[in-house]
């Protein structure tokens, strides 16, 4: 098609490779600034229907093509945003679209013309970009519009574009790749009936870090790879600096040119757009100066004038270069396909009718909901691609794939295979996927015709292909026959039909080792070895097999381990795909060396004897599971272990059997109660751990909603109302949660004002509910002192219920000396934790116990009351944060020396452009999780957990397992996500010989955007954080907001609902400490940006910051003011992003972490 290119084309080309061409900026913003009225518009029913004016004010529109031209453009894009019959339909105007592309293609070739008329010194070559946006409907998102009349909608408009002249088509603010699809179909045949121009693409990523339909920007490059963009780039949305990471994902990947063109910054409050010309261009120059672009303009908000400081900042640099090696081709759904490390990709087969019976069913009985919960469950399993066939000859197989996929598409962000022989249900199919996925599958068992169809397919939809190795003689068996006929559809898929050879993978075709066929014997070996004679041969194709028929007809259990043990064969041989029911794969340590030799020796030496000794190992061996024998155990003893147990096994069953005896409520407080207190004794042993207890937890809830449908209208299982709260400024509540779970299951009705709730908000709870206990909790020093202001409001508006408290700051001296005095005469109780605070509950409900309890407190009292009213005055809780600030002023420095450093050098960073990181893997952060804290303190596993997993504690084993399992899936639990900056920076010295500050600066170095003043210790080597600044010229401070996101916390409570205490104290411990490990990961990545290079560093010494260059969070020793957590928020505005501040200057969400950075190698830790 090249040869119909217009003649521009080759002057694009060769103007990209020598300059960095310039854009136009924002139409829109600069016909807001004409002030129209609807006369404009051609009357109040067209009024805002901007590309309109192409037809009733052609005059208005050409000039301001005419000033963008005038500030530098070399590419000016048409009106014509909105220009397709769907979106004009609103206004009535869908009979217009071609005429109005046409028209506005024209216009900017008439002030193309005039502008060089008026300046016939301009020798730049200049061009006409038609540009087309998404619609106003995206058939992911919002619907209402279908894949076909998205193809003639763009049809219609690019023919326009065309027959007016231009030079580029630019499909811009792409947010749904499918739409994107559409209209790539309508340009090719548009282009078709005229003539051929570059085809630009940009697309729109949200502060979500994926466009509005989900997709990453690897995924949607592999998406429309076949589409042979000339460019491919960013544009709207954001400014400059969340585009960052999404350019270098494109410039890793993409031989394509690249463009960006972003909004002036995010609007402010009032709706402006916040950067001006010279700071728009200044952050984005650090693009050009990593050769990131080759196209740049500006979006919504950009005017002429920002065009032309952008153009006169892009001059001084290179345009970005092509590297052909970057070629990089994959498949994709709304993620890129990662490729593991160590074994096949797997692609899950149960969705699959021929396959799985259940499956089957549940689309025959048009079950959609329930079926699409298969491939969810296959990709919990570890499947890295979904194969999707629906190829039943009861039923209208196109219709069952649509409804189908409508619903999987929506969820299932890996990649899609379309598993059908009929090419209309794969063109089909391939319409509903957003990234680029694999058809299954073309062969030559009827000649040569099936792949010229397909071919076409492919080049449309993009897609890669399975190609089965058969021919017209049926089935290639041996590795002679595999080789020729791989050969064969090679030549012809790539020299004839033009495919590109990565998308090939060849099917080496699978047979059954067990059945007798004497055809088939030896054909696991020729699979085998005909995988890695084409690897060899073809280096770039990838081969895939369907893994479980070599085990056809054997034991089921024999067969788990022969797929096993076939496809890791396979896999060293080169296999790169593996079709298999992914729940089912063992792990290759887990199968004995037995196993290994019976599965070698069917597999590569079949023969009756090896087959039938496979066969009767198998079925004589019995999966046995080890359990506790509970057979001389009555009823009650069992239901009181299956507590302990947390395990749910029978459990109905037993406690019907208990029915036949008991009430409800006896049972309830009798053998269910006997096993939770059991669960106490072994916890406060250390034989339990707080997971453990969680699953107790479960079983009691589970058995107390069985129960309750027998109990009378006037029986309740409940044994008192608690009112549960996290006091004012503090947002912690892992703790809470924990007391909350236990007691709630335990015959206590559960009233959780959640975190921060003030002394007024718990006051009324209490009063409302009639509430016969209140539990409070605070982390942080300040905590403690807010549980006193609450003391004191309770106890004004009369309220004398008991109160148990806990946290990490707390002590039962401080409760005694402090709290409970508060509260006048009243009771408040010191509870270490979960089964301590049940414990004390259950005292204080029964009458007799409660009078004990009462002089136990008391003589509790006795032995830790201070009677020295000095020394009462001076009792603190224990420092956790913020409790340590040097206020007092009165130490004289100037008496001592203070450190001095030798500053070698200034540590530069690459850019100062904020980073904003989105979309973080849970599993790229995780190998910085420190599992003492999360396994040991969290969890509740005692010991030295890494020594645990080293010998295979089997408790320790079964957790980690869990967490692997979550941050496997992490998508589905947190929202990972991290903001840094660089800002220059100076020291501000005083008249003392100490008073230093640290000035932050604005970019250019103009304006002190915030002043820290850090203290400064009063013993040792009188250390303080101001020094870490140079006391000379210009330094640089970085600053960070790490956040595993409000998700964890959201679906943790979810799993809570739904009485899955386990998993959700598993899911919300794991998004705290991967908060913590977001916060090594950034800190490593801005290391890395001032030139620190980490050599062979272990994680034990990254953990404990033995690196150079240190990170301080505001709160902790060296830089104790929590309040400066609020400059820090002035200075990156993470508010944007979903992390907030509380007056108390705590972050939500709970699991963030923020730090200020110091790079030099003098740096230290150090306390007050």
């Amino acid at each position: 098609m090249e040869n119909k290119y217009k003649n521009s084309y080759n002057l694009l080309q060769n103007d990209l490779k020598n300059k960095i061409l310039m854009l136009d900026g924002a139409m829109g913003t600069m016909i807001q600034r004409e002030n129209l009225t609807a006369d404009d518009f051609g009357g109040e029913k067209y009024e805002g229907c901007n590309d309109y004016l192409v037809l009733q004010r052609p005059d208005i529109i050409k000039n301001i093509h005419k000033g963008y031209l005038e500030a530098g453009s070399d590419i000016i894009e048409t009106n014509s945003f909105g220009a397709l019959d769907i979106v004009l339909k609103d206004y009535d105007l869908e009979d217009k679209a071609f005429e109005m592309n046409k028209a506005a293609a024209e216009l900017v070739n008439e002030a193309i013309a005039e502008y060089r008329s008026k300046h016939p010194e301009v020798t730049r070559n200049l061009y006409v970009a038609g540009a087309l946006g998404p619609s106003n409907k995206s058939i992911s998102v919002t619907g209402g519009v279908t894949f076909e009349e998205l193809i003639h909608s763009y049809y219609t408009a690019v023919s326009g574009l065309l027959a007016g002249g231009v030079d580029l088509i630019l499909f811009e603010t792409i947010q749904d790749t499918r739409n994107l699809k559409a209209a790539y179909l309508g340009l090719k045949k548009a282009m078709e009936e005229n003539y051929t121009v570059p085809l630009m693409l940009s697309f729109t990523i949200e502060s979500t870090g994926t466009t509005l339909a989900g997709q990453t920007a690897d995924a949607f490059y592999y998406a429309v790879n076949h589409m042979n963009p000339f460019s491919v780039g960013l544009n709207c949305a954001t400014g400059p600096e969340f585009m960052t990471q999404f350019l270098k994902t494109l410039n890793n990947i993409s031989n394509t040119y690249i463009s960006v063109y972003p909004n002036a910054g995010l609007p402010n409050e009032d709706g402006e757009y916040e950067e001006t010309p010279d700071t728009l261009s200044a952050k984005i120059e650090p693009f050009f100066q990593n050769h990131y672009l080759n196209i740049v303009g500006g979006c919504c908000g950009t005017t002429p004038e920002h065009i032309q400081r952008i153009k006169e900042k892009s001059i001084n640099y290179e345009p970005r270069v092509i590297d052909k090696n970057k070629d990089f081709n994959d498949v994709s759904g709304l993620i890129a396909l990662e490729t593991p490390k160590d074994r096949p990709v797997y692609v899950g087969e149960r969705t699959n009718v021929i396959g799985s019976r259940i499956f089957k069913n549940l689309i025959a009985n048009e079950k959609f909901d329930e079926a699409t919960e298969v491939a969810r469950l296959q990709i919990k399993g570890r499947a890295d691609v979904i194969d999707i066939c629906l190829a039943n000859p009861d039923r209208d197989e196109i219709a069952d794939m649509k409804s189908f996929l409508d619903k999987v598409a929506k969820f299932a962000k890996i990649p899609l295979m379309i598993d059908s022989t009929d090419i209309n249900v794969v063109k089909e199919g391939l319409t509903y996927l957003q990234g680029k996925g694999i058809i299954n599958s073309i062969n030559l068992e009827d000649g040569e015709k099936k792949f010229a169809d397909m071919a076409k397919v492919i080049k449309d939809f993009g897609a890669s292909v399975v190609v089965g190795l058969i021919d017209e003689e049926g089935m290639a068996v041996s590795v002679e026959k595999k080789l020729k006929v791989a050969r064969r559809s090679y030549e012809l898929l790539t020299k004839k039909y033009g495919i590109d050879e990565r998308d090939i993978i060849f099917d080496t075709l699978v047979f059954p080792v067990a059945t007798g066929d004497q055809k088939y014997i030896g054909s696991a070996t020729a699979t085998i070895e005909a995988i890695r004679q084409i690897k060899a041969e073809m280096p770039n194709v990838k081969t895939i097999l369907g893994v479980s028929n070599v085990s056809f007809g054997l034991p089921i259990a024999g067969r788990e381990v022969l797929n096993t043990y076939y496809m890791q064969k396979a896999y060293e041989a080169g296999l790169d795909y593996a079709i298999i029911n992914t729940e089912k794969v063992i792990p290759m340590n887990e199968i004995s060396d037995e196993e290994k030799e019976l599965s070698e020796n069917i597999l590569f030496h079949t023969n009756d004897e090896n087959v039938s000794k496979f066969a009767n190992f198998y079925r004589e061996k019995k999966a046995v599971k080890k359990v506790a024998d509970t057979s001389n155990l009555t009823t009650e003893e069992k239901v009181a272990n299956l507590v302990v147990e947390g395990s749910k096994k029978d459990l109905t069953i037993l406690l019907d059997e208990l029915l036949k005896k008991y009430s409800p409520i006896e049972i309830i407080n009798g053998p269910l109660m006997t096993g939770m207190d059991e669960v106490g004794r072994l916890f406060n042993n250390n034989d339990l751990i707080v997971a453990e207890v969680l699953q107790s937890a479960e079983v009691m809830k589970a058995s107390v909603s069985h129960l309750e449908q027998f109990m009378k209208k006037d029986e309740s299982s409940v044994k008192g109302k608690v009112v549960m709260a996290t006091v004012k400024g503090d947002v912690h509540d892992i703790g809470k949660n924990l007391v909350g779970i236990i007691i709630g299951n335990n015959g206590y009705e559960v009233i959780d004002l959640g975190i921060n709730a003030s002394a007024e908000k718990i006051r009324e709870a209490i009063i409302e509910h009639k509430a016969d206990f209140l539990g409070l909790s605070g982390l942080l020093v300040k905590s403690a002192t807010e549980m006193v202001n609450t003391m004191e409001v309770l106890r004004e508006a009369g309220i004398d219920i008991p109160i148990f408290v806990g946290g990490a700051a707390l002590t039962e001296k401080f409760t005694v000396n402090k709290i409970e005095p508060a509260y006048k005469n009243n009771i408040v109780i010191y509870s270490r934790d979960a089964m301590t605070a049940l414990s004390d509950l259950n005292k204080m409900i029964d009458e007799k116990k409660f009078e004990e309890f009462k002089e136990h407190l008391q003589k509790r009292r006795e032995l830790v009351t201070i009677k020295d009213a000095k020394k009462l005055e001076q009792l603190k809780v224990k420092p956790t944060v913020s409790d340590i600030k040097d206020a007092d002023g009165t130490f004289d420095f100037s008496k001592v020396e203070l450190p001095k450093y030798n500053f070698e050098k200034i540590y530069k960073p690459q850019t100062l452009n904020k980073q904003i990181l989105t979309n973080i893997k849970a599993k790229d952060v995780f190998p910085f999780v420190n599992l003492q804290m999360l396994i040991g303190k969290h969890l509740g596993m005692k010991w030295i957990v890494n020594n645990l997993i080293e010998k295979q504690d089997p408790r320790t084993i079964k957790l980690y397992n869990e967490i692997l399992d979550i941050v496997e899936n992490g998508g589905e639990y947190f929202d990972i996500k991290a903001i840094y900056k660089f800002f220059p920076a100076h020291r501000k010295t005083g008249k003392r010989k100490d008073d230093f500050k640290i000035e932050i600066l604005s970019d250019d170095l103009s304006t002190v955007l915030e002043t820290f003043d850090f203290p400064r210790q009063k013993y040792g080597q009188y250390l303080s954080l101001n020094d870490y600044v140079s006391p000379e010229g210009i330094d640089y401070i970085g600053f960070f907001v790490a956040t595993a996101g409000e998700k964890s916390r959201l679906v943790s409570n979810e799993l809570k609902e739904k009485g899955e205490f386990y998993k959700g104290h598993i899911v919300n411990s794991i998004g705290l400490e991967l908060a913590e490990a977001t916060s090594e990961y950034i800190h490593k990545m801005m290391r890395q940006d001032v030139g620190i290079i980490d050599k062979n560093i272990s994680l034990n010494e990254i953990l404990n910051a033995q690196y150079q260059g240190n990170r301080y969070s505001f709160g902790y020793p060296a830089c104790p003011d929590l309040s400066d957590q609020r400059k820090l928020f002035n200075l990156l505005k993470p508010e944007r992003y979903g992390i907030t501040l509380t007056e108390e200057f705590m972050m939500y969400p709970e699991a963030t972490v923020s730090a200020i950075v110091f790079s030099q190698p003098f740096c230290k830790y150090f306390n007050m």
